[in-house]
């Protein structure tokens, strides 16, 4: 299982687990309500950030891999070159 699936999967079950919990709290509705937009948001945020640095850390190795591809390409060529 990779990584980013991984990291959704646990921030999925906290998320869950705390509108579970907000859910069963001895509150009145519109008080649980409010409770539930500002976990909400709080996770929400959490998630943009990890999904940014999900996106970055891809965006590097791609950029990398791409990098090595043209480096390999560049030597086939001059060695097909001086074989001319």
């Amino acid at each position: 299982m990779n990584s980013g699936k991984v990291l959704l999967s646990v921030l999925a079950g906290a998320a869950a687990g705390a509108l579970v919990g907000v859910l069963f709290a001895p509150h009145k509705g519109a008080v649980t309500r409010k409770k539930i937009s500002r976990q909400s948001g709080a996770y929400a945020d959490g998630l943009k950030e990890k999904l940014s640095e999900m996106v970055d850390s891809i965006t590097e190795k791609f950029e990398k891999v791409k990098e090595e591809v043209s480096e390999y390409a560049d030597q086939k060529m001059s060695k097909a070159e001086k074989m001319k």
